[in-house]
């Protein structure tokens, strides 16, 4: 492997004062965050959960927590931050090395912070790194951020009580009831680094990945139907993203038709902010969705399909239009511009501000920690108890009860 994309075993860190929780469980919180080691945080373009790990470091910090990042890539929050790779490693998204690898280095990294300062929670947003949560020795949070399909149910049904699993949507959680869920805190956003524009231009914006899954052929036929110019923005890098994009995008676009590739965190405000309407035809069951409420923090209502989170995070008739066959888009992108502008950023405001952010996740922190203590209590009465019983019976105490009974 090239040096290029080594772990940085020896992690360099940003200096922070160190903080002690209260007694009575209310104080500050020292946590630990493994991110994964594909993108920045905040990310430069690409990276919807790098944009989440960001905002709620940055929320926790506020509040009076203690929090490392630990990932790769570069500083780019108010947290302390370790990196164990030498650069972020993008080109390695999907592939199973990284993931086992990164989460032997975080590993380490977190063993370390824990013998030498102290940890009160580790808060992992990785697929591998959660393995580790035995080794820790203290209690680990683990942000579900895609689907639960089969596989992933297994795989988190086995990790069991080793981890506390905290969803982004109820829907997730619906679809997944027997897992070890601790709460529900849906992603958010600071609505100031969002420009708010209530008049707009005459486009529909569709913004996410080239992948069956979002479905903008869906969004091209209904936007060709309704005669409106369609912009694509998002990733097609993956052979499956590819493969799609020239089998079922290429052959429909028109002369109307934008390709605009992979917006950076510029584009991408001023692609949201100046639409008609974002474009939102999936066909999977989406478990938040995080270009919704970045839409409607800008002023911009959703037009989508009823599938996922999708009717958690949009008010029909109110921020957006939800149907239930794509042949019902066509009307709706008409109808959306009788939408207040207004109305959706402050939906936004109210339920996905990054404030609530911190206070779900310190919320849920606090319960891992209450239930990881009660288990540790109640495990040493069971073993006190089981050493009482067996010093009675090598006493003979139980034996001369019984034949006296």
């Amino acid at each position: 492997m090239s040096s290029t994309h080594r772990p940085a075993w020896k992690a360099r860190s940003v200096p922070h004062t160190a903080v002690r929780p209260a007694a009575d469980g209310t104080g500050p919180l020292r946590v630990a965050m493994v991110v994964p080691p594909y993108f920045d945080v905040p990310p430069r373009a690409y990276g919807g959960v790098e944009a989440v790990v960001a905002d709620l470091a940055d929320a926790l910090v506020a509040r009076g927590h203690s929090v490392t990042l630990i990932g790769a890539g570069r500083p780019g929050t108010s947290a302390r931050f370790v990196p164990v790779w030498d650069r972020t490693v993008p080109e390695l998204l999907g592939e199973p090395y990284p993931e086992v690898m990164h989460a032997a280095a975080a590993r380490r990294a977190v063993r370390r912070l824990a013998e030498t300062e102290g940890l009160d929670v580790v808060h992992d947003h990785t697929l591998a790194g959660p393995l580790n949560a035995p080794a820790y020795g203290v209690p680990t949070v683990v942000t579900v951020h895609g689907p639960v399909g089969p596989d992933m149910e297994r795989y988190y049904r086995e990790l069991g009580d080793d981890v506390h699993l905290v969803a982004i949507s109820d829907r997730q959680r619906e679809l997944a009831p027997g897992l070890n869920w601790t709460v529900t805190v849906h992603n958010a956003l600071r609505l100031a680094d969002w420009p708010f524009r209530s008049e707009k231009d005459d486009y529909a914006l569709f913004l996410g990945r080239f992948h069956p899954d979002k479905a903008p052929h869906l969004a091209l036929e209904a936007a060709h139907a309704a005669g409106l110019r369609l912009v694509l923005a998002g990733k097609c890098a993956e052979p499956i993203e590819k493969e799609y994009f020239e089998r079922e995008v290429e052959p429909r676009l028109t002369d109307s038709d934008h390709v605009f590739g992979v917006a950076d965190a510029t584009a991408k405000r001023e692609l949201l902010a100046n639409a008609r309407c974002l474009l939102f035809p999936i066909q999977w069951e989406e478990p938040f969705g995080m270009v919704m409420i970045e839409a409607m923090a800008c002023g911009t209502p959703v037009v989508a399909l009823r599938s996922g989170a999708v009717p958690e995070v949009v008010v029909d008739g109110v921020t957006g239009l939800i149907r239930d066959d794509p042949a019902e888009l066509v009307q709706a992108l008409e109808d959306v511009r009788h939408l207040d502008p207004a109305a959706c950023r402050a939906h936004v405001a109210a339920h996905f501000d990054v404030a609530g952010l911190g206070a779900g996740y310190e919320r849920a922190y606090r319960r891992a920690i209450e239930v990881s203590t009660l288990r540790r209590d109640y495990a040493g009465l069971d073993s006190a108890l089981d050493r009482a019983y067996d010093r009675l019976e090598d006493d003979g105490a139980l034996q001369a009860s019984g034949d006296r009974a």
